[in-house]
């Protein structure tokens, strides 16, 4: 039997998503996948925040970024989805309140 090593830490000072979070995130980006809509994603985990972006196809500028920033918490809420063109669509407090933004562009896709 192999050991699997330590346990994976991420470095202290970058911003990752949890579990729960990165799993809330891919629920959401499997369903417009399915609908055709999306077709692929990149992660960034810098200083100050988590950023999940969507694209259509992989050359072009992401669709929309789902942002974690910790030290907006206290504020307007660590999570925001952000359109193509820097509109900020949605944030809050509630990463899955958050994503429903993304449900109307969904029901669009589909008609």
């Amino acid at each position: 039997m192999m050991d699997a090593g330590p346990p994976y830490h991420p470095a202290p000072d970058r911003v990752v998503f949890d579990r729960a979070e990165l799993s809330l995130i891919l629920s959401v980006y499997g369903r417009f996948v399915a609908a055709g809509e999306w077709r692929d994603y990149a992660m960034s985990f810098l200083r100050d925040a988590a950023v999940f972006s969507v694209f259509r196809r992989a050359t072009e500028h992401p669709l929309y970024r789902i942002e974690k920033r910790p030290r907006l918490r206290n504020a307007q809420g660590a999570y925001s989805v952000i359109a193509m063109d820097g509109r900020i669509l949605k944030r809050g407090h509630d990463l899955a309140q958050v994503l429903r933004v993304l449900d109307k562009a969904l029901i669009r896709a589909v008609d």
